[in-house]
């Protein structure tokens, strides 16, 4: 459609569309968002067709940093997106307008190698262009102008978001929307893998594709398996709030590497490719040695592993039974492991700068005052935010308590959305 019918439409249709993607709280503001995409797009490509597409970011709720060694995790999909609105140029390249970003960078589809960037949009772009070709797919020149919400390089997955958002752009403008998210989650991991030299997994990609929440097992890399589950925090009776502790993580590619590498390590002394295919009991009856070939952090992160395998099979299924004691507890359990056997909570030798470690500390003493709720590192960690999940009665006063210590616009009240990375159709 043209910039007048999208308007028209969103006039006539927009309301029902934004309650449907973002809940009846969101729907006003995330209305003005599209408003605001559609006249971004005309000012920059004049009077050329276009469609709406949208991706959300993620959160982490068990299963830290387990999936790129083959692991499992729950994960789930929230009401911050990036939105783009997109069109084909009939031409070999790709022009991309960051509203957010305040970003015009043009992509020759005949120049797709890596360059000496390791980092920021232009790269990753690159790099999910030239997996769709490494991949058999098709690819074309295309008009896109893009903002987001996403908290970015916080842990919340903006660089996920953006991935996703790219991948269903090219998925529907040029392969008639045949891929399907896994597909979606490969390109991104190769880009992130090949151009940012990231070694991260599929967590990200998947979780902010799906919608909802979500398992997923890695067990089979290039084929996970997921299920959604019939889940909200508003059936918990808690509410998920997510604290920016300040510092970005967007420079932490090393430290974030360290933990897949130092597992793998491990693995690699029982002549396994990944710590999935190794047990708990194999290490400890081994300490000793593993110690001498892997190092003792790597053996503290594999421990970390082995055993949240195990809590995401135990909050899955206190879900499904709706024994929700069980699944707050190992919330619990599982950011302890983060905190203390994988260590991502600051950088290795930083240790006099530790925000995430704060904002956990100033949380825990809050909330062991109420006898309620949980809380726990977010995501890749090292730096960027926390989670807490707080009693719907009790979310006021602990907003509250800590956007004095972090920063009004640094603690955010979080919705799962059910719409995964989608054209969005009116």
């Amino acid at each position: 459609m043209k910039y007048g019918q999208a308007i028209q439409t969103l006039k006539q249709n927009g309301i029902e569309k934004m309650k449907e993607i973002y809940g009846a709280a969101g729907a006003q503001e995330n209305l003005k968002r599209y408003e605001d995409l559609a006249q971004g797009y005309q000012k920059y490509f004049a009077d050329q067709e276009f469609s709406f597409f949208s991706a959300p970011g993620r959160t982490e709720i068990s299963g830290n940093h387990t999936d790129h060694n083959s692991g499992k995790i729950l994960a789930g999909s929230i009401h911050l997106d990036t939105i783009a609105a997109a069109g084909k140029n009939d031409s070999n390249q790709v022009r991309m307008i960051s509203a957010t970003y305040h970003q015009d960078m043009t992509i020759s589809l005949e120049d797709l190698q890596p360059g000496n960037a390791t980092s920021g949009t232009g790269p990753l772009l690159k790099g999910i262009l030239d997996g769709f070709k490494k991949r058999g797919h098709k690819i074309g020149g295309f008009n896109v102008y893009t903002t987001t919400n996403v908290i970015g390089a916080a842990g919340v997955s903006s660089s996920a978001s953006f991935e996703m958002l790219i991948c269903t752009i090219v998925n529907y403008l040029f392969n008639d929307g045949t891929l399907d998210i896994s597909e979606y989650a490969q390109i991104g991991k190769y880009a992130e893998n090949k151009y940012w030299n990231k070694q991260s997994g599929l967590l990200d990609q998947m979780a902010c594709a799906a919608g909802g929440i979500v398992t997923i097992d890695f067990k089979d890399q290039t084929n996970p398996v997921l299920e959604k589950l019939n889940f909200d925090f508003d059936e918990l009776g808690h509410d998920l709030v997510i604290v920016n502790t300040g510092k970005g993580h967007a420079d932490l590619s090393e430290e974030y590497s360290s933990v897949p590498i130092e597992m793998k390590k491990v693995a690699q002394y029982f002549g396994k490719e990944v710590l999935r295919e190794c047990t708990l009991e194999e290490v400890i009856d081994n300490v000793t040695q593993v110690r001498k070939f892997a190092g003792d952090r790597a053996v503290l992160r594999a421990i970390h592993f082995l055993t949240e395998d195990d809590r995401v099979d135990t909050a899955v299924e206190a879900i499904r039974k709706k024994d929700y004691e069980t699944f707050l507890k190992v919330i619990t359990e599982s950011g302890n492991s983060s905190w203390k056997y994988l260590q991502n909570c600051y950088p290795s030798g930083e240790h006099k700068e530790q925000p995430v470690t704060i904002a956990l500390a100033l949380t825990e003493l809050y909330l062991k005052k109420l006898g309620r709720g949980v809380c726990r590192v977010h995501g890749g960690g090292f730096a960027g935010v926390i989670m807490a999940l707080v009693p719907h009665q009790d979310t006021d006063g602990y907003v509250a308590y800590m956007e004095k210590h972090m920063g009004k616009e640094n603690v955010y009240r979080m919705r799962i959305r059910n719409a995964g990375a989608i054209q969005v159709e009116f």
